[in-house]
């Protein structure tokens, strides 16, 4: 990616131009990948996806969510959800409690396996997040925090605002 360099418009009539390295959102996609590419390799050693890693950072912070939840907070569909759930039960990461309050809820708890990982996969996160921060100083890395924040706050606005859009739907 070179220099930033701003949307206009083409030569052809009608046209807008918005080069790759111009896009906001193609940058953040291409730096999540490369982040998500560098953690693949050591999840994989444990026999956990990417998709099952976002699933245990957020059982690890709060264990007992509801699928519901957990899919909201994460940002994926319930079938998503329901799918990397069933592939973390049958690996015995997991395990589905009803709800003593709610016979159509079902919480999500780690089992033994599951919470063990934390201490086995959080290291390289750290790792990869610190290789990625390389270079930055306390105050750059805050500016990236907020501007992030930011960023994400604005489009949850906007989608939020959209009629019958769920707001964490792929």
């Amino acid at each position: 990616m070179g220099k930033l360099v701003s949307a206009g418009v083409n030569e052809s009539p009608g046209t807008i131009d918005l080069p790759l390295d111009a896009s906001i959102g193609a940058l953040i996609r291409f730096t999540h990948r490369a982040f998500a590419d560098d953690l693949q390799t050591h999840l994989l050693e444990h026999r956990v996806n990417v998709g099952m890693w976002y699933f245990l950072r957020a059982l690890w912070e709060e264990d007992g969510l509801t699928q519901r939840e957990l899919s909201r907070l994460i940002g994926v569909t319930e079938p998503t959800a329901l799918q990397q759930l069933r592939k973390m039960q049958s690996d015995g990461l997991i395990e589905r409690r009803p709800s003593q309050s709610d016979r159509r809820k079902v919480h999500i708890h780690l089992t033994r396996q599951g919470r063990a990982l934390r201490s086995k996969l959080m290291p390289y996160a750290m790792e990869v997040n610190a290789a990625a921060l390389d270079g930055l100083d306390s105050r750059e890395i805050g500016q990236l925090h907020l501007t992030l924040q930011k960023v994400r706050g604005n489009l949850q606005r906007r989608n939020t605002d959209r009629e019958g859009f769920e707001p964490n739907s792929e």
